[in-house]
């Protein structure tokens, strides 16, 4: 008796869907007319989606002219650098959600750089489908699962998730048609890990948005968008004035640097208003979290360590390696071993896994401090004491230096029981290099005069790189920027420590 009941109304259900015109087939009608024509999905937006104003309220989701841009200009895979607030998260959530509810059998995925930000793009989700009408959210839209990130529709087979990037193996096991990724300059641990890890779940001709403003030149972020132009990824970049909201009170004395920008771009007086209310309240970070140019928001986030145009001179001018690279590119090598020269080996032990962190050691000539060969390299302890003896045999018997902090004590074992190798640095009749949080500013100062007044004996753009990313943090510690890595840093700045302290003795 409920089975028929239960099939009657059913059939009650089915029958209304059809008085109302909302089945499965007219959604999907609409899915083809967003493929014929793109301006379709705005229109579309506009009808059916509401979002929260910044004042609270509801209104229809009408297309500001950032989303606007984005929409006549995507392709099928886009990086989006942008200035705060300019809703291109919306616009994705939106454009994705309606790709959902029209297209048979696909998966959209959008991914966050916290579990906060993932449920605060899903509660908008979820007003998307609760502002639709009720005949398409009990008809063809009605849904099977609607939990904390994951929402299903069974009439479509389709679904619509919302992951972190923190999620162990997020994305892994999946086939995803359309994957956004939200503020990735802002992911945490290997960003580029689990991009990559996403990309090859995202299917063969899926659909992909990466965006986010920028955080410093390192990271995932900036590497893709460094990379954009020659894979094929389409690159959108949307300055703060694109939001029409940015005004405040017109002024009238405008400086050159103003008067260049009104030009160049067409500002208004108020504009020119909000961005000295920027200056006046962000200061360093204007650039940054109001970005102007895709060059300069770039190196706005934190305060490096070492000049800054010094480290850029040299990366201009770095040369290329000179042998053949060995290990598949990990070891580079700019200079071979001469006769009657000594040199150092300094090691840096990382994690001391092949999953871990990066293990790095740097080969510098002892007299000029000449950067010879460089290893960067995810290596066994045992496997970098190998390497480490290698390298200083090959570099007539140089002394091996290397960071006894950590993992580096077992390095230190496997050189004396596994490689026999007695030419290492010591202090004070202790194996190794410690370095303390007393000792580390000289390390970082020695590196920072050298990189100003002898640049020409660094070779490496790994290294250089990682000069540009070592920043000072809150509270005064000195690190990468988030993203980045300082191991062949702190490498070259061990090798460089040993050789003023062995010339040093010599005197």
């Amino acid at each position: 008796m409920s089975s028929l009941k239960g099939q009657q109304t059913m059939e009650m259900e089915t029958m209304q869907d059809t008085e109302t015109g909302w089945d499965v087939a007219r959604l999907v009608e609409l899915g083809k007319q967003i493929e014929a024509e793109p301006e379709r999905i705005i229109e579309l937006a506009e009808e059916y989606l509401r979002v929260r104003d910044r004042e609270g309220g509801l209104r229809p989701l009408k297309a500001n002219a950032a989303q606007r841009a984005f929409e006549q200009e995507r392709g099928q895979h886009n990086i989006v650098l942008k200035a705060r607030q300019m809703g291109i998260t919306t616009w994705v959530a939106a454009r994705f959600f309606l790709k959902t509810i029209t297209t048979p059998g696909v998966l959209s995925v959008q991914v966050a750089q916290t579990r906060e930000a993932a449920e605060g793009i899903f509660r908008m989700v979820q007003r998307f489908w609760e502002c639709l009408p009720e005949e398409m959210r009990k008809g063809p839209l009605r849904r099977s699962r609607a939990n904390v990130g994951q929402m299903c529709f069974p009439g479509l087979d389709s679904e619509f998730r919302i992951l972190s990037a923190g999620d162990e193996g997020a994305g892994r096991g999946l086939t995803i048609q359309y994957l956004h990724c939200s503020e990735l300059s802002r992911w945490p641990g290997d960003a580029q890990e689990t991009l990559a890890g996403l990309r090859a779940a995202l299917a063969p001709h899926g659909e992909l948005v990466m965006e986010s403003t920028p955080n410093g030149a390192c990271g995932c972020f900036y590497e893709e968008w460094g990379r954009a132009a020659t894979n094929g990824t389409v690159r959108h970049f949307f300055p703060w004035w694109k939001e029409s909201a940015y005004v405040s009170d017109a002024v009238t004395n405008f400086t050159a640097a103003e008067s260049a920008l009104m030009e160049a771009h067409g500002l208004t007086a108020q504009q020119i208003g909000f961005r000295r209310g920027l200056e006046a309240n962000f200061r360093r970070l204007r650039a940054q979290e109001f970005a102007e140019d895709a060059e300069s928001c770039f190196k706005a986030s934190g305060e490096c360590c070492f000049e800054v145009a010094a480290v850029e001179r040299r990366l201009a001018t770095a040369p290329e390696p000179t042998g053949e690279p060995r290990r598949n590119g990990a070891l580079l090598t700019w200079f071979p071993p001469l006769p009657g020269r000594e040199y150092i080996v300094a090691v840096d032990t990382a994690g001391g896994g092949s999953d871990g962190d990066y293990a790095a050691i740097q080969v510098i000539d002892r007299e000029s401090g000449l950067q010879c060969a460089e290893l960067q390299e995810r290596l066994s302890l045992l496997e970098l004491s190998r390497v480490a003896a290698d390298l200083a045999r090959e570099y007539k018997d140089a002394v091996i230096a290397v960071e006894r902090n950590n993992h580096g004590s077992g390095v230190l074992a496997y050189l004396s029981s596994s490689e026999h190798y007695a030419n290492v640095y010591e202090s004070n009749g202790v194996t190794g290099w410690l370095t303390t949080a007393a000792n580390k500013p000289g390390m970082v100062s020695l590196m920072g005069a050298l990189l100003v007044e002898s640049p020409e004996i660094f070779c490496s753009r790994r290294l250089l790189t990682e000069c540009r990313t070592f920043i000072t943090m809150p509270g005064g510690r000195m690190g990468a920027a988030n993203g980045a890595h300082d191991d062949c840093l702190m490498a070259m700045a061990i090798a460089q420590a040993v050789r003023a302290e062995t010339l040093c003795r010599k005197r």
